[in-house]
């Protein structure tokens, strides 16, 4: 890969973070670390010199410590770098302030927001702007929001619309970040305590109660029963370039009731790569013109399958080989398939 500076991590130190940097190194690409907080930032940075030192990748990874709220420091931080991932949240607090940040620096911005009402600010805010600069944003180009577009566009093979799109996890359980806990509760303060769903065509806010189905999922789930309507950031990603009616995601029941659960524990490493035991299958099918299409992805860790999205994003943009500028989802910006086939080291797909 060839570029004109590092790529700079904001949360570096958080759980998705550290495996965004990860990634990065295993890709021979320099980085800058960020976030809030400078001592934690110098102890990865000294845990990286230390890596290097036992052979392993050799990346070069500085320091530049930026709070969301302060411009100039954020300016200073994005200073020379090529590109910027941010994987600090609540989206709501960090993803305004950057993409302005990435614009001032002109240099692509892509996050691992799964929060709906973040990501539908960022098309809603910052599309105008994004496009008048010439600099592409890709929020949700994670395992939420960005894995359930690119599947969803690859199963269209062309087709710019359909009549629903429908995106089911199958996670064999569900053990949330601080992270995902204090974005969750915000979402939720935003919402009022309310539901939210993506049908006739636009963002739908609602009281009803939740409803339980069977999915039939690929194997080795098979039949299970989900939460219907279980809204993820699929709901704002796919309509965002699909002319689609109806966009609902669901989440099977086990995965929903850890999440539910707040003394569920937050995730533990099971091998060397710092991923959890958790397994997913992530089953997405679409109907057009009456009939139905399918895409399936499995994998292992829902946090670390996020950081290859994010960084695969990030050097298609730098060598040229994104779509569009301005604000896009990931199923707008990329050629979907071959994206999906690029995740083949980590993630076994099929549609």
């Amino acid at each position: 890969m060839s570029t004109t500076g590092p790529v700079a991590v904001y949360g570096a130190t958080g759980h998705t973070g550290r495996f965004v940097v990860a990634e990065l190194r295993r890709r021979g690409i320099a980085i800058v670390l960020s976030g809030r907080d400078e001592a934690r930032l110098d102890k990865l940075a000294a845990e990286l010199d230390d890596h290097n030192g036992t052979g392993g990748p050799t990346t070069v990874a500085t320091v530049a410590a930026a709070s969301a709220d302060d411009p100039a420091a954020l300016d200073a931080a994005l200073a020379g770098a090529a590109a910027v991932i941010n994987c600090a949240g609540p989206f709501a607090v960090t993803g305004g302030p950057l993409i302005e940040a990435a614009l001032r620096a002109d240099i692509p911005y892509v996050d691992v927001a799964a929060e709906i009402e973040a990501n539908a600010a960022t098309f809603a805010t910052h599309a105008e702007a994004a496009r008048r600069a010439g600099v592409a944003v890709v929020p949700a180009m994670a395992f939420y929001g960005g894995l359930g577009d690119l599947l969803a566009t690859a199963a269209l093979d062309g087709a710019s619309s359909a009549e629903e799109v429908h995106v089911a996890y199958g996670l064999s359980s569900w053990h949330p970040t601080p992270g995902t806990r204090t974005a969750g509760q915000v979402s939720h303060e935003r919402r009022a305590g309310r539901r939210v769903r993506y049908t006739a065509g636009a963002l739908q806010y609602h009281d009803d109660a939740p409803v339980q189905q069977d999915w039939d999922f690929p194997e080795p789930l098979g039949r299970r029963p989900v939460i219907a309507e279980f809204s993820m950031a699929d709901i704002v990603t796919v309509p965002s370039h699909v002319d689609v009616p109806e966009v609902r995601t669901s989440m099977i029941v086990q995965a929903a009731r850890d999440l539910a659960d707040q003394d569920t524990p937050a995730p533990l490493a099971a091998d060397e790569q710092g991923r959890s035991d958790q397994t997913f299958v992530v089953d997405v099918r679409v109907r057009v013109a009456g009939r139905e299409r399918r895409a399936v992805a499995r994998g292992q860790d829902i946090y670390a399958a996020s950081a290859p999205l994010a960084v695969e994003a990030v050097e298609r943009l730098l060598t040229g080989r994104g779509r569009t500028t301005g604000v896009a989802s990931a199923g707008a910006m990329f050629d979907a398939a071959d994206f999906l086939r690029a995740l083949s080291p980590h993630l076994s797909v099929s549609w």
